[in-house]
């Protein structure tokens, strides 16, 4: 497609017309995350009103998010474009149902670790920042889902790593210090790499907006080094979503924060390197996508394989929760090279189920260390005579992660193997399906050690923060995010048919973005 204009005259680029209340969806999360993180920052002396006002907060979040997941499924892509400012000159937030998911999802896991918080972060950490953190890093996260200038996406990207870091080191113990250190580098070294494509990509096209750089991609291929560009993105958010071989980091660092920290990042943070890897790769670059094909599938297989032996090898749960996630990107990565509608469609699917199960693991895991004394395999034993019913609800996320039915993890591998068997990539199917059967094998061992052996005499003390010894009175506060989150993954696998068919719309807008270029250049100019 040609792009949509030669020249424009900068004095009719300016917006005149009101702005209709139905896109101001596009920017209320954004505006309201960024709004309630500073009034909980000028209440820290105030830890308690903090947390008492960050979950009704965490809520209006995943309303809104609703809201405007609901109003971009009826009416197609949304754009709102900030400074009134026409695209490509304007900054645009746009909407289409592939961003809408991700942050409607993202906030649901947000609302559970907010909530999994009041029992598992005390005093001492809420005072030193822990919801306002929250909350700056959901406008970091819900910003990358909603932009619609790569730019902004990496003015989102550092949001969400300023406000991880603190995160990550909530406590200050010695740790937390090593993990930040890795996980910092790793991430600094991927956003470095991104800016770098950015400016090659500006310089290109002499433009930031996605839409704009979609339509002239294909005039540009001939002069432009788009080659060039979709390695430094395939690179940078492959490091950002710690894929093979530069995953290293974060096992290494996501056992070391709080549990509840840990589950955050487990299910949100991957996740929104994946969706930059799709949103360019597939939107903005789909020959090099094409292109690179091979490259991205082998990445898959590999990140597949390495992360379900890493599991298989662990015996802190934490560190083998981490390999899971791993291995859980592999998948995704694998619908990535597949692509068409497909491809992504299975990758849109198991990201938008890893997102909850990732979430629901961990804070499983703080349950399991409250429960047993600590995280090591070792030295566990008896959680499931102590509580059938807790067994049985973990019981069902490990089946969920290793892809079995009828839980939520088993069709998006489904999609990926049939997409695999399509294109005759019966290797990458293979590795699939051998990655499930190796997860399904560590989850096996630690459901028999864990649960099933009798408790151990004389268990090895661990260190535990305070607030792993769940208070009286707070277990709703723990078992409550931790149930409807399983309850989640439980209804998307029994009823995965309407967000099977989301999946699809999402993936079909990505591969046929002309509804979301008709939004930016029609509806962006005349609101």
């Amino acid at each position: 497609m040609a792009a949509p204009t030669a020249t424009v005259d900068l004095s009719a680029a300016l917006i005149t017309a009101p702005v209709p209340i139905g896109h101001w969806l596009a920017i209320l999360p954004v505006a309201h995350c960024i709004t309630l993180g500073a009034v909980l920052l000028m209440l820290r002396a105030y830890p308690r009103l903090q947390a008492w006002l960050a979950i009704p907060g965490l809520a209006a979040l995943a309303l809104i998010d609703a809201a405007l997941l609901a109003k971009v499924a009826a009416d197609g892509p949304l754009t709102m474009v900030m400074g009134r400012w026409l695209p490509p000159f304007g900054i645009a937030f746009t909407v289409d149902l592939f961003g809408a998911l991700m942050a409607f999802t993202a906030a649901l896991a947000a609302l559970a670790g907010g909530i999994y918080a009041l029992a598992d972060i005390g005093e001492s950490g809420r005072r030193y920042g822990f919801f306002p953190l929250l909350m700056l890093l959901m406008a970091g996260v819900t910003g990358a889902f909603l932009t619609g200038d790569i730019f902004n996406l990496y003015v989102w990207f550092e949001v969400l790593l300023i406000s991880s870091f603190g995160l990550i080191i909530l406590g200050s113990e010695r740790e937390q210090i090593d993990g930040a250190l890795k996980y910092a580098v790793l991430n600094l070294i991927a956003t470095t790499l991104f800016l770098v494509g950015v400016g090659i990509l500006y310089a290109a096209f002499g433009t930031l907006n996605m839409a704009d750089i979609a339509a002239r991609a294909g005039d540009l291929r001939g002069t432009a080094p788009l080659m060039t560009l979709a390695s430094l993105f395939v690179l940078a958010f492959g490091m950002k979503a710690a894929a093979f071989p530069v995953n290293f980091w974060l096992p290494a660092a996501y056992h070391t924060p709080r549990i509840v920290v840990s589950a955050l990042f487990a299910g949100l943070l991957t996740k929104v390197g994946i969706y930059a890897l799709i949103r360019v790769m597939v939107m903005l670059l789909p020959m090099e996508r094409q292109e690179l094909s091979l490259v991205i599938a082998l990445v898959a297989a590999a990140t597949i394989l390495i992360g379900a032996l890493g599991a298989l090898a662990e015996n802190d749960i934490r560190r083998l929760f981490g390999y899971v996630v791993i291995s859980g990107i592999g998948n995704m990565l694998a619908g990535v090279a597949l692509g068409g509608a497909g491809g992504i469609s299975g990758a849109v699917f198991y990201a938008l189920h890893s997102m909850v199960l990732m979430t629901a693991l961990y804070l499983a895991a703080g349950e399991i260390a409250r429960r047993g004394g600590g995280f090591s395999l070792s030295a566990l034993g008896g959680l499931y005579r102590q509580s059938g019913g807790f067994a049985a609800l973990s019981l069902v996320l490990f089946l969920a992660a290793c892809g079995l039915p009828p839980f939520s993890g088993f069709w998006p591998k489904v999609i990926l193997v049939k997409a695999s068997l399509d294109l005759g990539a019966w290797w990458l199917a293979a590795a699939i399906l051998l990655g499930g059967f190796l997860t399904t094998i560590a989850f096996g061992r630690l459901f028999l050690l864990a649960y099933w052996r009798p408790a151990p005499i004389a268990p090895t003390p661990i260190a535990l923060s305070p607030t792993a010894l769940r208070p009286p009175g707070a277990r709703w506060r723990t078992g409550l995010p931790l149930a409807a989150l399983t309850a989640l993954v439980v209804g998307f696998g029994i009823l995965p048919e309407q967000l099977l068919a989301l999946s699809q719309s999402a993936a079909a807008g990505l591969v046929d973005p002309q509804a979301y270029l008709h939004s930016v250049f029609a509806e962006g100019r005349a609101p």
